[in-house]
Formats: structure tokens, sequence, C-alpha cells
């Protein structure tokens, strides 16, 4: 019904010169005292036929309204598929329509440039930024003193946040170089753990780790990158007592701390892009892209990421490992 009410209101014009028509007609026939049936019979066969055409019109009205309903997404296919024009008007409109493609192509193209531009650049600094860190860390290799120690931490701290810059870049990337089988995500975690040994020892924060013997479908390098993100969220923010890693369930990794645990309107933003939270905020230190990029790796990688917390008692991450959508390459 609302289509026909469009229909006729789009030919509102036609319908109300054809009624101005047949008025003057009845008119001037009945000043001529011609016969009713004269009048009448001319007027119903007229009313008839354009009856027929205005069907017929809306037919076709109705057939190019759902021709053009389904090209609502615009694409360069789409547009294509486009009804012929029926006359100047529309064919006025396809043209303008066409110089826009044409300008979206060029808008487009200009884009693309200056991303990969924008990614060779980053993915060069990280790389060489990786250079003078090896450096002062061969320096600092000879020397055990607390300023030492802290210059390693430091340093340390530093090579994650360049893997994460390196994440972020190659997250989008079209040669993403996922090799997806099945790994023991104890050997996973035993290296991460060996990474972080010597943040547990200068803070003095206690470690419980009890094998989870989880074997996973999943990518080996990128879920190290996911379990040492969390790591490091897990210490950032834990002062005193430590991190558990355990078994929640049946292929269910978790990682808990002891820390200064996520507000209760925080914990359903906190996975994210660039959400910081009341912590981040109060730390000054937080990026709010670790999480958001565990979340994008996970969700890649079909694993499934959830928190649980309490503030002033401590954060739980749960790492569902459980395949179900990857085959083993």
């Amino acid at each position: 019904m609302r289509l026909l009410l469009s229909y006729l209101r789009s030919r509102r014009r036609v319908l109300l010169f054809s009624a101005l028509c047949a008025l003057l007609f009845c008119v001037s026939f009945l000043l001529y005292h011609l016969p009713v049936a004269a009048v009448l019979y001319p007027a119903g066969l007229c009313l008839l036929l354009g009856g027929i055409a205005l069907g017929w019109d809306f037919l076709q009205f109705r057939r190019r309204h759902k021709l053009l309903n389904g090209l609502r997404s615009i694409t360069d296919s789409a547009l294509d598929a486009l009804p012929e024009a029926e006359n100047r008007i529309e064919a006025d409109y396809q043209r303008i329509i066409g110089l826009l493609r044409e300008e979206q192509r060029q808008i487009e193209g200009g884009m693309r440039r200056r991303y990969a531009d924008m990614i060779d650049y980053y993915t060069v600094w990280a790389h060489q930024i990786k250079t003078p860190i090896a450096s002062m860390q061969l320096s600092l290799q000879g020397e055990d003193s607390p300023l030492s120690r802290k210059l390693r931490l430091d340093l340390f701290h530093i090579e994650l946040y360049v893997e994460m810059v390196l994440t972020y870049l190659r997250l989008d990337s079209d040669d993403t170089d996922y090799v997806i089988r099945e790994c023991e995500v104890d050997d996973i975690l035993r290296r991460s753990l060996k990474k972080f040994a010597p943040e547990f020892i200068a803070r003095k924060l206690s470690l419980r780790y009890e094998p989870v013997e989880i074997r996973a479908i999943t990518d080996e390098k990128w879920l190290g990158f996911v379990i040492e993100q969390l790591l490091s969220n897990a210490l950032k923010y834990t002062y005193e007592g430590g991190v558990t890693i355990e078994s929640a369930e049946s292929g269910v990794l978790c990682i808990r701390d002891t820390g200064i645990g996520i507000a209760t309107e925080d914990l359903p933003r906190i996975f994210e892009r660039g959400f910081t939270g009341c912590n981040g905020r109060g730390e000054r230190s937080s990026s709010g892209l670790g999480l958001y990029l565990c979340r994008r790796i996970c969700r890649n990688l079909g694993h499934g990421i959830s928190a649980q917390s309490t503030p002033g008692e401590g954060t739980a991450i749960l790492l569902d490992l459980n395949q179900r959508r990857l085959d083993v390459e």
C-alpha cells in the first residue's frame, strides 16, 4: 500500500491533468445536450484503458523499485546492474553516479597508497628500533647492579611495545603468517614465563603455575603474543601477591592475578580499541591496545576470551582454546 501511494504521488500531475481533460469533455458534451449514454460510454472506455495503462505502469514502477532497492550497497558490480535509463533525466542521474564512482575509486586508491606507505614506514621503524635495543642489552650483560637490572627490565618492556606495534601492523595484512597446527599450550606458556622471570623476581611477585595439559589447534606465535600481553597486563596492575596460571576447565586457560582489579562499569569494554578505563587513566601508561589485539587475534584463531574481575581483589582472563573453525595445516 505504501508503495502504491508513493507511485500515485509521483504521477499526481498526470492524473490531475487527465481528470481535468475528462471533466472538460463531459461539460462540453452536456452543453450540447447530447444523451447521457453518449457521454458515459466513451468516458467508461477511456477510464478502462487508463486503468489498464496505469496498472501496467505501476508494475514497471514496482519492478524498478525492487531492482534499485536491491542495489543499496553501492559497489562497482551493483552500479553496473542499474536498469537502463528510460528518459533523459534518468540518464543524467546515472551519468552523475558514474562520475561519483570514478571519484570514489580515485580517493580509495589514494587512501590505499597512503596506508601502504604508512605501514611500510612503521614496519621499517619497528625493525630498526630493535638494533639499538639489542645493543643496549649487550652493553648491560656484563653488569649486575640495581641500575642495570632496572634498565634491562625497561628494555624488555620497550621490546614488548615494539612487538605490539608490529602485531598491530600485521593484524590486517594480506600476508599475515598464520600457521595452524596442534600445539602444546604448556610449551608456549613456559617460553613466555621465561621472558617475564626477571620481572617476577625484581618485583618480588609469586608465580603459581600448574601445567594445564591443553593441546590446542592454534598458531603458536600468535597465541604466544596473546599470552605475553595477558602476563604483561597482570604484572602491570599487580603490586603484591602474584599470578596464577591454571586450567579452569577442559580446554580453558586461566591467567589470574591479585592486582587492583577492574571497575565493574569498565569490565564490558576492556576489549575495545583504545579503551583504558579507570586503571589506565590512573596509570597514564595504558594504550588501550593490548586487550583489543588479544581479542582480535583470538577471534582470528577461533578462540574465546573473557574476563572476570573484582575491584581490589584481582582479575582472571579466560582463554577458551577449544578449536571449532580452523583446520590443521
